[in-house]
């Protein structure tokens, strides 16, 4: 499932993986959302309307710079700039196919998510 992020007039392409909550999270589209730093500057979260399946978040992962995940404790989106350690309750929803140098940047980022025409 191919998704764009709209940022300030650039456009940045994302792959969601095809998994129930690759799927839940696609079924969102479009969202505007405001990115904000967290874990200083490790990764980038935001509240999602609403919460998404999570039964692979019991296994977590080890996040990469470029993946778009679902942090199912709180609920929120979290993508990462950075390489992090394994964690728990983490569900990976996609990642970026290229650079996302528009999204990964200190302060909070405005982005539109949307489907890829």
């Amino acid at each position: 499932m191919n998704i764009v992020f709209d940022v300030e007039g650039q456009q940045v392409s994302a792959t969601l993986e095809d998994t129930p909550a690759g799927r839940a999270f696609a079924d969102m589209l479009p969202l505007d959302l405001e990115l904000g730093d967290f874990g200083g500057g490790v990764e980038k979260i935001a509240d999602l309307p609403g919460s998404l399946p999570d039964g692979e978040a019991s296994k977590g992962m080890k996040p990469v710079a470029g993946d778009i995940t679902y942090y199912a404790p709180w609920g929120n989106l979290a993508i990462f700039r950075k390489e992090f350690k394994h964690s728990s309750g983490l569900v990976k929803l996609g990642n970026f196919d290229s650079e996302f140098a528009a999204i990964d940047r200190d302060g909070p980022v405005k982005v539109t998510i949307r489907h890829k025409e």
